[in-house]
């Protein structure tokens, strides 16, 4: 089956390409798209690339940060105002992939991928898209939860508010084969800090449902608290409360089960 590719100048014309074909899928890095047609997927048949510098822009300068859908995580470990970034973006794949991979494509990554994106969720991360309904800003798990169905739709960034501090945001990824190997399991944890207790925690996990989730339970008994033993021990403990995880070559469902709260007590803890 023949693909035809599409080039555009700008990011708007490449959206209104993918949202009147269905069969078409946009090519940033090629890290997922060049893989699915090299396996054969002919329910692709239109390839939609974009030369828009705004793709590829960061914004890094103030208390919110923006990163353009095409950005690579290379880039990302390059820019010093990242560095709270530089840990989930380096736990991607090897130096190949994180040369080529995208803020947007990881958005899309299956399990056990899309390490990157557990850290923009724990962030509360912004993900501004475009379509046939013009653009707009979606939060980053309404988009997740509709992530299947986002054909027709073009990422154009991603937002977050930049951590207080260092340990406000913590990542850890679980794999195998490292540095550059499918996840395990994937946490990450925002931790805001207001008169010595927690306001707002946000905990995400990846590889513990069919895409990245929330662990809520495990924000709920963090919440208000001091970071303590027994607070630490409570969110551990709750930690698999409404996850699905699957098995796959990497691990079982049972495994991650069992492990989940180990590593979620050990990031909280600062435990290597």
């Amino acid at each position: 089956m023949a693909v035809t590719v599409k080039t555009f100048t700008s990011a708007s014309e490449a959206a209104g390409a993918l949202s009147s074909d269905r069969s078409a899928r946009y090519l940033g890095g090629g890290t997922l798209v060049m893989r699915a047609l090299n396996e054969g997927d002919v329910t692709i048949s239109t390839v939609v690339r974009a030369h828009d510098q705004a793709l590829t822009r960061i914004d890094a300068s103030g208390p919110r940060v923006t990163l353009g859908a095409g950005v690579t995580f290379a880039r990302i470990l390059a820019e010093r105002d990242l560095a709270f970034l530089h840990a989930p973006a380096r736990s991607i794949g090897g130096p190949a992939v994180r040369n080529m991979g995208t803020v947007g494509g990881n958005l899309f990554a299956p399990t056990p991928y899309g390490d990157f994106t557990v850290a923009l969720l724990a962030l509360d991360a912004t993900v501004a898209v475009q379509g046939g309904f013009g653009a707009r800003d979606v939060p980053i798990e309404e988009f997740l939860q509709a992530r299947d169905r986002q054909a027709g739709m073009l990422v154009l960034s991603v937002s977050c508010t930049r951590p207080a501090s260092s340990e406000a945001f913590r990542y850890r990824k679980i794999a195998r084969i490292k540095p550059k190997g499918g996840s395990v399991i994937t946490l990450a944890a925002h931790l805001p800090v207001s008169g010595g207790r927690i306001a707002g925690a946000r905990i995400a996990l990846g590889s513990m449902a069919p895409t990245q989730i929330r662990a809520r339970a495990a924000e709920r008994a963090l919440e208000g608290r001091s970071l303590d033993a027994a607070t630490i021990a409570a969110a551990a403990s709750a930690a698999t409360e409404g996850t699905s995880p699957s098995d796959n070559a990497l691990g079982s469902a049972w495994y991650r089960r069992e492990i989940v709260g180990v590593h979620l007590r050990r990031l909280l803890s600062g435990q290597e």
